[in-house]
């Protein structure tokens, strides 16, 4: 019985994760972001295009600072996974300039309010509360939030070796003592010193929740700016594919993966019916594992997909052409299924993990566009060996336990058609 209902719940599970795809999920507290919810690289929709310049700096910023910034401001894109970005150093001005994509929900196309979403470009600093400053933020290697030993929540740093020396000369002496952390002038956190602190590792203790931990920790990790920082030139980047692109390629989509499936249901007949829905959960589990996150695609990730669909359509043809040669070679409709997957499944297997690994190597050391292209094709892969490999098996193994579809007819291709 339970055979007998495999295909239906993977219909069930592959309609679920298409209208998910196409209206994400709004309910009370949980949100999910569908593919109207995806943000879109510079190329596709455009973006911003930002100067950023030293405020109340003596003189003009050495090389090595504005790479600290650019550093910086790099990090924090990426931990937005806004993976279309370009940030790029003017030393002759003292400049760090900064190109990103909007927002996924961007109406009014305002460039401050876009550019409000690096975070705060203040600088960081440790001081007592005489207003003496004894650490630089820009000695904060990592603040993360954490739990403590009696399960609280707390802010963890870790400061560079400049850091851990500033440190332990000051709680040294502020044992019981105030140590305020200001962004410019505004102070944002006041703790209270406890112990000597030497090894370079401290905690924030006092924070009432995660969401509290987390604000704190990212604005340490914003505030570890060598100077203070303010964009007051900006520009609108127009997408260089034009607009209405996107939907001209959403369309021609569209029309090749309906073009696919009939294609392979007319050849393959029930093995091609389920590979079109195989297929459907693909390309939708891919474009959740995008949206769902707020990674940016760019027209390389588009390539990704592309390519990642390819071999999706490849494993299940590969199963098919065996299915329906096992048949030809005189077995049962559910011996021929059982072997033709099993002498598939090498073939499958190898080719989908080879590009899985490089897409894994390009994820690890790409940035910007390349990222967005070894993520869609990293997630493409996955998803085909859930789909291609395992949904279609078990919707090809339901449907022949069925009478009506238990007939050789249906299981082989075109040319090697027997009669029902």
């Amino acid at each position: 019985m339970k055979k007998k209902l495999g295909f239906f719940i993977v219909l069930l599970i592959a309609a679920g994760m298409l209208l998910l795809t196409i209206f994400g999920l709004n309910i009370g507290k949980m949100s999910l972001a569908g593919a109207s919810d995806m943000r879109f690289g510079i190329d596709i929709r455009g973006g911003i295009e930002a100067a950023f310049q030293p405020v109340d700096f003596v003189g003009k910023p050495t090389l090595d600072q504005l790479e600290a910034a650019r550093t910086i401001i790099e990090v924090r894109l990426d931990q937005k996974n806004i993976v279309d970005r370009d940030v790029t150093i003017d030393a002759a001005n003292g400049y760090v300039i900064v190109r990103f994509p909007w927002k996924a929900n961007e109406t009014d196309f305002d460039p401050a309010t876009a550019i409000a979403e690096l975070g705060q470009t203040s600088k960081l600093t440790f001081q007592d509360s005489a207003g003496n400053v004894l650490v630089e933020g820009a000695n904060v290697v990592k603040a993360k939030p954490t739990k403590d030993k009696d399960n609280q929540y707390v802010v963890s740093l870790t400061f560079d070796a400049k850091g851990t020396a500033d440190l332990s000369a000051a709680t040294g002496k502020l044992i019981g003592k105030p140590l305020i952390i200001f962004m410019d002038k505004q102070s944002v956190q006041t703790a209270t010193v406890q112990s000597h602190i030497t090894g370079g590792e401290a905690q924030i203790s006092g924070m009432a929740d995660y969401a509290e931990a987390k604000a704190l920790s990212d604005k340490i990790n914003s505030g570890a700016l060598p100077f203070s920082m303010e964009s007051k030139n900006y520009s609108v980047i127009t997408p260089s594919l034009g607009k209405g692109a996107l939907n001209v390629m959403l369309e021609a989509g569209m029309i090749a993966y309906i073009l696919i499936c009939v294609l392979l249901i007319f050849y393959y007949r029930l093995p091609g019916f389920v590979a079109c829905i195989a297929l459907s959960i693909q390309i939708a589990g891919q474009i959740l594992a995008i949206s769902i996150p707020g990674m940016t695609l760019t027209l390389n990730g588009i390539a990704g997909i592309i390519l990642s669909i390819g071999m999706g359509v490849d494993a299940n043809v590969i199963s098919s052409e065996r299915i329906s040669e096992e048949i030809k070679s005189g077995k049962s409709v559910a011996s021929a299924i059982a072997s033709g997957y099993t002498n598939s499944f090498s073939s499958i297997f190898d080719g989908n993990i080879t590009v899985l690994i490089v897409a894994f190597v390009l994820m690890v050391f790409g940035t910007g566009p390349l990222l967005s292209f070894a993520y869609s094709l990293f997630t493409g892969i996955v998803f085909n060996f859930v789909a291609g490999m395992g949904a279609s098996r078990i919707m090809t193994f339901s449907l022949s336990s069925y009478k009506v579809f238990n007939k050789p007819g249906f299981y082989t291709c075109l040319s090697r058609r027997v009669t029902l």
